[in-house]
């Protein structure tokens, strides 16, 4: 039973909040460090710098929102504290304009290149989830046609499909197994997406594909290259004909 007192909602927005908080009192703390071995000591150069490290492990911690922020808060007591005239956010010589310029600019690539390998990361996490869970789904299945069944049910979830129809050919004895999702409907058009389900054997079958609305990743996309991939593991667990028997 959902717990009445939890507000998804509002908890994300606490997050949010928290981190944006944090970020902004890890600037606060570096610039103390800074400012206490001194402006004579480090330099601009070194400062500007120093400032990266927290930028970068606020936009690896909460990612880009809080990133920015740190980068933008970096910037503003960079100025401020380090770049003369002092105590002041005018700045009196070209100098600390392009220093300021640079460090907001590396700043932004290193929030958009962190955040980039973020939603890499996770997409790969995803894809291998996905995939062991679809390894998982075939595992018990005894024939050709729930194999494909299987598959053509699971790719149509993914991808939210208009329909998706997969099909098996057997060779010895020769037979061909066809699963469509969802059941009876069909269409006279061309598949927006066509995956050949090949084998060191020759092909198998093939997945394909029908989506209106929204995109569909490509053909050679790992993900729908690792589903026919699936399915020759599938068969080659279920069918008892040989290596050369599929």
């Amino acid at each position: 039973m959902r717990n009445p007192k939890y507000n998804p909602r509002f908890n994300f927005s606490l997050k949010s909040f928290e981190s944006y908080v944090s970020a902004l009192f890890l600037v606060a703390v570096t610039t103390s460090i800074l400012y206490l071995i001194g402006r004579d000591t480090l330099g601009e150069g070194v400062v500007a710098l120093l400032y990266l490290v927290p930028t970068g492990w606020v936009t690896a911690r909460w990612e880009r929102g809080p990133g920015t922020m740190a980068a933008i808060a970096s910037a503003v007591c960079f100025d401020f504290f380090f770049i003369p005239p002092f105590y002041t956010f005018t700045i009196g010589r070209l100098e600390g304009w392009l220093i300021l310029a640079i460090f907001l600019l590396v700043s932004i690539v290193i929030v958009n290149r962190i955040q980039t390998g973020i939603i890499q990361a996770r997409k790969r996490e995803q894809e291998a989830i996905m995939m062991f869970e679809l390894s998982v789904a075939l595992a018990d299945k005894p024939d050709p046609q729930a194999i494909a069944c299987t598959l053509a049910e699971w790719i149509q979830e993914i991808y939210f499909a208009d329909l998706v129809q997969v099909t098996v050919e057997r060779k010895q004895p020769h037979r061909v197994f066809t699963a469509s999702i969802p059941a009876g409907k069909g269409t006279t058009r061309r598949p927006d997406r066509l995956i050949p389900i090949l084998a060191p054997q020759g092909l198998l079958g093939e997945i394909c594909i029908w989506k209106d609305s929204l995109s569909l990743p490509p053909a050679e996309d790992p993900l729908l290259q690792g589903f026919a991939g699936q399915v020759i593991h599938a068969l080659q667990r279920t069918m008892p004909y040989g290596s050369n028997g599929i």
